[in-house]
């Protein structure tokens, strides 16, 4: 799918940032409806709202965490939420709201909402956040939820500067969503049957910086050069917004090294994972994860970065943790602004290169570690984080309450025919 960006997006992007975010903001806080001081005891399941049809990894969290209560018979429904959209229609009165928005946008996403639309219900958010510092602005977003729910252990210390007593750890529970469909067929990429591939999937959305791929990129030319028989896939997204960052990637193609623009349907981002027998990140920092654990729980070996909010589901036995040291933030794509403690990993190339000689030349190796990553992703995003949430949250299941339709989206049972499955722009980050 070709990227282009429309009139308005180029016009606002052209806004000094902080100015234009400042200004946006300061008018969606004045008309944003709040969550009332004290939630309901009980609620009759949940409702998960959110960039529900976003090909980001924000986007994947809310149709993750919607599967999740789903699988869990707690799912009421799901309302997608845009920036200056309003949302379609009201959670069910005795319902509580996920809203999986982080907490600058959650204003900017409830601008034009009903002003009952919080009114008398249990609110969470679910925040993500790829730094040990959270922004002071981030408090704000209390107003809007009673509790936080933190993609990992890394995240929460972070929000728990922030929202102190009222960050719970919840995983994605990527081991509770049905795997999309994939079907390997290397032909359809132009990938040699024989090679070995090494696969990146990254958003340029997400910081060009902080994904650091010309560190991944570097590693492979350092591990194999130009041989044939390895081949490194870079899949990214978000080129015509980052145009600069996009041209210094394209400058490292080679004959081994294929790379990959545009958004993709997410069956077809599915098809070229299926065709990786590694998974590489080397990112200075990471919220949660999504590409290397969804990778993991496909059995495909990892080799990341051993820093981070990655570490909730792999450690030194699952995954090739590629060593770092801890250097200040400096991202001149401007998507972390410098904040005093702010730090992150400066992973070590050569390292990295070493794992990728070693995984590379080895079937067996490759195998041994994609089987310990599957069993030791598949423990740690079971889910059993998600159901104790809504339980001690006292979210029933909606089936047990005889609620399970949503006014909005229909039977609960249909959720799948929406947003969560169609996913129909698939994900290129994360």
């Amino acid at each position: 799918m070709a990227e282009t960006l429309s009139v308005a997006h180029r016009l606002w992007r052209a806004l000094p940032a902080t100015g234009r975010r400042a200004g946006l903001s300061a008018v969606a806080t004045a008309l944003a409806p709040r969550a009332d001081r004290r939630p309901p005891a009980q609620s009759a399941g949940i409702v998960v709202a959110g960039e529900l049809a976003a090909s980001t990894g924000v986007g994947e969290a809310a149709r993750t965490y919607a599967a999740g209560c789903a699988a869990a018979g707690a799912l009421r429904g799901e309302i997608p939420l845009g920036i200056g959209a309003r949302p379609a229609s009201r959670p069910p009165a005795d319902a509580a709201v996920l809203l999986s928005v982080n907490a600058p946008s959650v204003p900017l996403m409830l601008a034009r909402a009903q002003k009952d639309f919080l009114r008398g219900r249990r609110v969470i958010g679910a925040w993500a956040w790829e730094l040990p510092v959270v922004p002071a602005s981030w408090a704000a977003g209390g107003r809007y939820v009673h509790e936080v729910w933190a993609c990992s252990p890394f995240t929460a210390d972070a929000l728990e500067r922030v929202m102190p007593g009222r960050v719970r750890i919840v995983p994605y529970p990527v081991g509770m969503r049905a795997a999309p469909a994939a079907i390997r067929d290397r032909a359809a990429f132009g990938l040699p049957e024989a090679a070995v591939v090494t696969l990146m999937i990254f958003s340029l959305g997400s910081s060009f910086t902080r994904k650091n791929p010309l560190a991944g990129i570097a590693a492979f030319k350092a591990a194999f050069g130009d041989r044939p028989d390895q081949i490194l896939v870079v899949k990214y997204a978000g080129a015509a917004a980052y145009p600069r960052e996009a041209a210094l990637i394209e400058a490292q193609a080679a004959p081994n090294v294929l790379l990959h623009g545009g958004y993709w349907p997410q069956a077809r981002v599915a098809g070229l994972t299926a065709c990786a027998d590694i998974v590489l990140s080397l990112h200075r920092s990471e919220g949660f994860g999504l590409v290397p654990a969804q990778a993991m729980l496909a059995g495909i070996p990892v080799i990341a970065t051993g820093w981070s909010g990655n570490m909730a589901f792999m450690d030194e036995q699952s995954a090739a943790l590629v060593g770092y040291g801890l250097v200040p933030v400096e991202d001149a794509t401007g998507v972390y602004a410098p904040m005093p403690g702010a730090v992150w990993a400066e992973p070590d190339v050569g390292h990295a290169a070493e794992h990728l000689r070693r995984l590379g030349d080895d079937a067996a190796a490759r195998r041994a570690l994609g089987a310990r990553g599957q069993v030791r992703a598949a423990a740690a995003l079971n889910g059993d984080s998600l159901r104790a949430a809504l339980a001690e949250n006292g979210i029933a299941a909606a089936a047990a309450t005889g609620q399970a339709t949503d006014a909005a989206n229909g039977p609960a049972a249909a959720a799948a025919t929406g947003p969560t499955a169609a996913a129909a722009t698939g994900i290129d980050g994360g």
